[in-house]
C-alpha cells in the first residue's frame, strides 16, 4: 500500500503547481533560526491566544472553517468529496480546541457556532475507489463528538441528545470502513472493496481513545461486545505496528520496511511514536512504561532536525527517512499527550522543551500550518498547536531531577 501511496503522489501532483507557502518560513533545511531551547507557560500564552484570534476570526458565517473546495493546485487529482472530508476533520479539530481553552465570550460564540454547524452539515461520502480520504472525517469527528459529550456545557437534554446521534452516526461509519487487519487507512488497492484493506499505524491510534470513550457511551450500533471488539481489533493492529528499534511501522505489513534510510527506522517515525504509545497507555497496554515514553520523547527531541527538515515541503515523504511535512504539528501534538502520562514531577521539563519548536512556526497572523497553505491545513496545524500548547500550562515547572533527566535522555 505504501508503494501506491508514493505513486499516487507523483500522480497527482502537477508539474505547473506551485505550493501557497509563508515566504518567513523557509524550506530550507539547513536555514538557521533563533530558536530557544526552552520556554515558559507565560511565554508560550502569547503565541497560544494568537493561534486562538486566528481560529476566530477564520470562522465561515455558517460556523465551519476553510472550504470544501480544493484550494492549492498541489491538491489536485483527488476525489471532490474530500475536500469537504478534510473540511470536517478540521473543523473537529477547531472544536476540540475551543473546547479545552479558557472561556471568554467571544470564544463561547465562535465554539457554539461551529459545533451547531458540526451537528447539522452531512455526513461524509467515500470519494472514489483509491481515496478514501473521509476517514479522516471520521477519525476526528468521533474524538471531538466524545469531547462534547463528556463537556458539562454541552449536557442540555436536547443538544446531548444531537451529540450521541451524530456520535452512533460516525462511529458506524467506522465500523464499516476498518480494515479486516483491524485498523484505518485512507487510501484502498485495486480491486477496490466497499471494506478499505489497508491501514496505517498512527491513523488508527488516533481514534482509538476515543473509540473507546464512545463505546463506553453507548455509540456502538448492535451489542456492546460488537465495539469492544472493533476496538480490541484496532489497539492489536497498533500493537502489530511497534518495532523492536522503538517506532512504529506506517503501516502494517508482512515484511516491514527496515535498513538502509527507513520510513520504519526511529528518525522516520518521529511523528508516529509519540502518538502509537499514547494510545496504547490511554488503552491499558501495560508494555508502553514510563520509560518506553521517556525513551521515545528523547528519540523525538534528538532527532527533530529530520522534522525539520520535512517542515513545508511541498511533496509527501520527500525529506530524509521518508519524512513528510504534515507530521510535524501532528507529532508535536501527540508529544504533548504522551508526556502528561509522565509522573506529574517530569512533565514541566518536557513542555518547556517541546513549546520552542511549536512557537518558532508561528506565522505573523497568529495561524501555523506545516505542509502547502490550504483553509484546512492551516486550521488543523493551528488548532494541533493550541491543544499541544494548552496541555502543558498547569504543569508548574519543577527545578532539579526532572530537568537532569531531561539533559540525560537527550544528550
Amino acid at each position: 500500500m505504501a508503494a501506491l501511496e508514493l505513486a499516487l503522489v507523483a500522480l497527482l501532483t502537477p508539474a505547473f503547481a506551485a505550493p501557497l507557502q509563508d515566504p518567513e518560513i523557509p524550506v530550507d533545511p539547513d536555514a538557521k533560526r533563533e530558536v530557544p531551547e526552552t520556554m515558559t507557560a507565560d511565554e508560550a500564552k502569547v503565541s497560544l491566544t494568537r493561534a486562538l484570534n486566528w481560529v476566530i476570526d477564520y470562522q465561515n458565517p455558517d460556523g465551519s472553517f476553510a472550504s470544501d473546495t480544493i484550494e492549492v493546485g498541489l491538491e489536485a487529482g483527488f476525489a471532490v468529496e474530500t475536500y469537504y472530508a478534510w473540511q470536517l476533520a478540521s473543523t473537529a479539530l477547531a472544536i476540540r480546541a475551543l473546547l479545552v481553552v479558557e472561556e471568554t465570550p467571544e470564544r463561547r460564540a465562535t465554539l457554539d457556532k461551529a459545533v451547531e454547524w458540526f451537528l447539522t452539515t452531512r455526513l461524509p461520502k467515500r470519494g472514489e475507489g483509491w481515496d478514501v480520504d473521509y476517514v479522516w472525517s471520521q477519525l476526528y469527528a468521533v474524538t471531538a463528538l466524545v469531547d462534547l459529550a463528556e463537556d458539562e456545557r454541552f449536557a442540555d437534554e436536547e443538544l446531548a441528545a444531537r451529540i450521541a446521534g451524530r456520535g452512533v452516526s460516525y462511529v458506524d461509519l467506522l465500523a464499516r470502513n476498518q480494515a479486516f487487519t483491524g485498523g484505518w487507512g485512507y487510501y484502498d488497492d485495486p480491486p477496490f472493496t466497499q471494506r478499505p484493506k489497508w491501514g496505517t499505524s498512527f491513523s488508527t491510534a488516533t481514534v482509538l481513545p476515543a473509540l473507546q470513550r464512545a463505546v463506553d457511551l453507548g455509540w456502538g450500533k448492535g451489542q456492546e461486545e460488537d465495539g469492544q471488539a472493533m476496538v480490541a481489533r484496532a489497539l492489536k493492529y497498533v500493537q502489530r505496528c511497534a518495532l523492536p528499534n522503538g517506532a512504529y511501522a506506517y503501516d502494517l505489513s508482512v515484511i516491514p520496511r527496515v535498513g538502509g534510510e527507513s520510513i520504519n527506522d526511529t528518525k522516520g517515525s518521529l511523528g508516529r511514536i509519540q502518538i502509537g504509545n499514547w494510545a496504547r497507555r490511554i488503552l491499558g497496554d501495560e508494555r508502553v512504561t514510563d520509560d518506553s515514553i521517556r525513551e521515545g520523547l528523547a528519540s523525538f527531541f534528538t532527532e527533530h532536525r529530520f522534522l525539520d527538515a520535512a517542515f513545508m515541503r511541498p511533496r509527501p515523504h520527500e525529506a530524509y527517512y521518508a519524512n513528510a511535512a504534515y507530521f510535524y504539528h501532528f507529532g508535536h501534538y501527540y508529544a504533548a499527550e504522551a508526556i502528561e502520562l509522565l509522573p506529574e514531577e517530569e512533565r514541566a521539563a518536557w513542555h518547556a522543551k517541546l513549546r520552542p519548536q511549536l512557537v518558532k512556526t508561528q506565522r505573523k497572523d497568529g495561524s501555523l500550518t506545516d505542509f502547502l497553505g490550504s483553509g484546512y491545513l492551516r486550521l488543523a496545524s493551528t488548532s494541533f498547536t493550541i491543544l499541544a500548547l494548552h496541555v502543558g500550562m498547569d504543569d508548574v515547572a519543577v527545578e532539579g531531577a526532572a530537568a537532569e533527566l531531561l539533559d540525560d535522555l537527550t544528550d
